[in-house]
C-alpha cells in the first residue's frame, strides 16, 4: 500500500523560503514520477513540479527560478525548495507519486 506524508509547510513572510518533504513507503520513489501540486482557496488543484525517474524536472511557469524539485533515492522521498515566495503561492501542497497516489497536503501561507 502506498503512503505519502508531507511536511515542511508552514506560515512564512514574503521573500522567505520552506522546504517541503515527501516521505514515501510502499513504492519506490526513484521508479516513478514524482510530483507536487498545489491548491489555494477557491481554485483547482495545479501542477508546481514533476521529476521524473531519470531526474528530468519540470515547472510551472509561476514557480521557475524560485522552487526546485529534488528527490533522495537512499531515503525514499521527495522535497520541494520553495524560495523567493510570494503571498500567491499560498496554498496546500500535495505530492503526487504516479498513477494516482495523493498526500495529505501540507498548508504553506505567505503572509506579513
Amino acid at each position: 500500500q502506498v503512503q505519502l506524508v508531507e511536511s515542511g509547510g508552514g506560515l512564512v513572510q514574503p521573500g522567505g523560503s520552506l522546504r517541503l518533504s515527501c516521505a514515501a513507503s510502499g513504492s519506490t520513489l526513484s521508479l516513478k514520477i514524482m510530483g507536487w501540486y498545489r491548491q489555494a482557496p477557491g481554485k483547482q488543484r495545479e501542477l508546481v513540479a514533476t521529476i521524473a525517474s531519470g531526474g528530468r524536472t519540470n515547472y510551472a511557469d509561476s514557480v521557475k527560478g524560485r522552487f526546485t524539485i529534488s528527490k533522495d533515492n537512499a531515503k525514499n522521498t521527495l522535497y520541494l525548495q520553495m524560495n523567493s515566495l510570494k503571498p500567491e503561492d499560498t496554498a496546500v501542497y500535495y505530492c503526487n507519486m504516479w498513477p494516482g497516489y495523493w498526500g495529505q497536503g501540507t498548508q504553506v501561507t505567505v503572509s506579513s
